[in-house]
């Protein structure tokens, strides 16, 4: 057997030791047209994670009344918001900048930045693969959910561990916890919205939290979603010297027929006129990225 010194050079010599930061938001289509947005949400409706229902029948939904009928209406909703400068979804855009600017302010250069989408491009493992190849052999994943469950952070963190399970020479890897109650989340968000309301010449009767839904039977299988929603809230108001009842959380984006976690955002807010509330503010404190449940769901469709 020959010694290590007489075998023959196959690799370049391995880069300098670095630390690098995968951001990973939820996903996006690559383009508006129906065949793009199949692709995508046959990715993302396919997801164990996401739909926790009998495997053959969700098929049957999903293949033959989803994917069939859904791209039109949800290509229409992204063509409202898409970024025609650079041909893509304003979910890309601002995750890409998150990006660049943690790279360029916060850490200086010291460490090596990149994202991904855990659905869509560009994919987890290909980022990964990436940031290996530039010498990061300790990574940070860092899904950018606020408050924690398994069909947003479990399943991002899920697409990665699927990565690592194909590589030979893994880096080492940490993760960011949810930071739901993070001080510093915290504090932006106040900072936000005490801006935002200065900016306005009229004092809204009510502030709506709105976050995104989840059936209530992930709830009850013990997701601490819901949970961690309302202590962000809680800290916000206490944050703010605002008093409890002034920030009502509610929950959009409903998908099905099943029961999802309530007070449903909008039938709530049709509600608030007959119980004397004409004037409201709306947040979404659990989104980290302006996307299309932030730019369409709500600033345009509520």
């Amino acid at each position: 057997m020959p010694s290590p010194h007489h075998l023959p050079h196959r690799h370049p010599p391995i880069p300098a030791a670095r630390t690098g930061l995968l951001l990973i938001n939820l996903g996006t289509p690559d383009a508006t047209d129906a065949r793009s947005m199949r692709r995508y949400l046959r990715e993302f409706l396919s997801d164990r994670r996401v739909v926790e229902a009998n495997p053959v029948l969700w098929w049957f939904i999903l293949n033959g009344i989803i994917l069939p009928t859904r791209p039109k209406k949800s290509g229409h909703a992204y063509d409202q918001i898409w970024n025609r400068e650079r041909n893509e979804s304003p979910l890309r855009t601002y995750t890409r900048s998150q990006g660049e600017l943690l790279a360029k302010t916060a850490l200086g250069g010291e460490v090596t930045v990149d994202w991904a989408m855990r659905y869509g491009s560009p994919p987890v493992a290909e980022r990964l693969q990436a940031l290996k190849d530039q010498g990061c052999d300790r990574i940070l994943l860092f899904p950018l959910y606020p408050q924690y469950s398994a069909a947003t952070t479990a399943t991002a963190l899920d697409k990665c561990y699927e990565a690592l399970k194909a590589m030979r020479w893994q880096p080492a890897i940490r993760t960011v916890p949810p930071y739901f109650d993070h001080a510093a989340h915290i504090d932006a968000l106040a900072e936000s919205l005490s801006g935002f309301l200065k900016g306005l010449a009229w004092t809204p009767d009510l502030i709506v939290a709105s976050y995104h839904g989840l059936p209530r039977e992930y709830f009850d299988k013990g997701d601490p979603y819901h949970c961690h929603c309302m202590k962000t809230t809680r800290l916000l108001a206490a944050r703010l010297n605002m008093p409890r009842e002034k920030i009502l959380v509610v929950f959009q984006s409903r998908f099905g027929a099943k029961e999802w976690l309530k007070p449903y955002a909008q039938q709530t807010i049709e509600e608030l006129p007959s119980k004397g509330v004409k004037k409201i503010a709306v947040i979404m404190p659990g989104f980290a990225s302006d996307c299309v449940e932030t730019l369409e769901e709500v600033a345009i469709g509520l």
